[in-house]
This record gives C-alpha cells, sequence and structure tokens, in this order.
C-alpha cells in the first residue's frame, strides 16, 4: 500500500505540493499521459482539494502537465517527432544566447559558472541525478541572463517546458551527466575566452547531443518493451 507523503507546511501549500507531484512525475510513479486524480492526491497529500487544484495549475503554467476539458489533467505528452523539432529549435535559440553571452560576461558570472560546473561534476559522481538537472537548469539559465535578449529567453523557456520530463529522464544515466557537463565547460570556456563563433557551436553542439541521448534512451525503452 502506498504510504502517504508527509504533510506540507501552510505556508506556501500549493507550491509545495507543486514540487512533490513534480518530483513523483520525474520519478516515474506518474508517466506521460497518466492522469492526475485530485481526491486521490488530496489524500495522499493530506489536504483538501483547493491546494491540490492550485499545484496542478502551477505545474500546468510549466508545462509539465496539460488540463483537458471534460476529461481532467494529465502528465503532459510529447510526440517523438515534436520533440526533436524542439531540441532543433532550442540549439538555434541557445547558440544564439551563447554567442551573444560573449558581451556582457563579468567575473562574477565566471565565478557563478564555475560553482555550477564544479556542483555539477559531484552531482555526477554520486549519481544525483535530481540534483544535476536542477543545476543543469540554472547553468542555461545564466547563459540566457547573459545573451541580454528577452526575446531568446522568452523563446526558449517556451521550448524547454515542453520537455522538462523527457529531458530530465536523459539524466538517470551518470555517464550522460559527465558527458553533458564536459560540454557545459566547453561552452563556459568559449564564453569567457570572448570567442563567438566557438561559443554559438558548442552550445548548439550541446543541444544536438542532448538530442542524441533522448533517441538513445528512446530506443532503450523499446527494446526494454519488447523484451
Amino acid at each position: 500500500m502506498t504510504q502517504p507523503l508527509p504533510a506540507p507546511p501552510a505556508q506556501g501549500l500549493p507550491r509545495t505540493i507543486a514540487d512533490q507531484i513534480q518530483q513523483l512525475i520525474y520519478g516515474g510513479e506518474f508517466k506521460a499521459g497518466d492522469r492526475l486524480n485530485e481526491a486521490a492526491l488530496a489524500v495522499r497529500m493530506g489536504t483538501s482539494r483547493g491546494p491540490i487544484r492550485e499545484a496542478i495549475r502551477i505545474l500546468a503554467g510549466t508545462g509539465l502537465v496539460t488540463p483537458v476539458v471534460n476529461r481532467g489533467v494529465f502528465v503532459r505528452q510529447v510526440s517523438m517527432r515534436e520533440m526533436l523539432e524542439i531540441y532543433d529549435l532550442r540549439a538555434l535559440v541557445f547558440g544564439f544566447a551563447a554567442e551573444a553571452a560573449v558581451e556582457h560576461i563579468t567575473d562574477d558570472h565566471r565565478r557563478s559558472f564555475e560553482a555550477l560546473l564544479d556542483q555539477m561534476d559531484a552531482a555526477s559522481q554520486a549519481g544525483d541525478s535530481g540534483l544535476y538537472y536542477t543545476l543543469n537548469l540554472a547553468f542555461h539559465e545564466l547563459i540566457l541572463v547573459l545573451s541580454n535578449s528577452q526575446r531568446a529567453h522568452r523563446l526558449y523557456h517556451d521550448y524547454v517546458k515542453e520537455l522538462h520530463l523527457y529531458r530530465r529522464q536523459n539524466f538517470n544515466t551518470p555517464g550522460n551527466m559527465r558527458r553533458s557537463n564536459i560540454e557545459h565547460r566547453r561552452i563556459y570556456e568559449a564564453i569567457s575566452r570572448g570567442a563567438h563563433a566557438k561559443a554559438k557551436m558548442h552550445a548548439e553542439d550541446h543541444i544536438k547531443a542532448g538530442r542524441q541521448r533522448l533517441l538513445a534512451l528512446a530506443d532503450d525503452q523499446d527494446k526494454a518493451r519488447r523484451v
């Protein structure tokens, strides 16, 4: 029998519940296409349905879940074709952002990048994919901020929110975390040195490598289903 999760604190209750539901999705308890049952979640979280409803609205805003009229709320499901198209567009926007970031980096930013890279190395060595993914998002966010382009920032986030569940699964393998962070270091070093073309190239290559990791993961999952 499933044990209820610890009751979240009253302050920021919907946000706390949203974080808990997100972890259940990332952990695989709720899979892409699964329906979220408000009543069952309320019992599990030890709260009323109101905070659950608000938490689901928060998750819908991130793109992790999708409300369907007269049917309920479902964990977002994206076709492979859509995902590959999104990766291609992300590569273009991220490459642009990395190239633009060269013009705005400071020593404080360099220290922030280096701290993130070291922390991702540690998370990779510990096999902590959840922490790695959070730090990975922060690394990408720093580059987008440094691009000084609100439109690029917004476009990138529109693409990313559709892929959180799938990107998160890419890092369940320690080898993927290590390879990803090697790619991060190349991007940072190019930005730090003022190498515009290399920053753009390494950023685009990083997203394309993530695309390949996604395809490899999908292939492994398909083979496992056939066994």
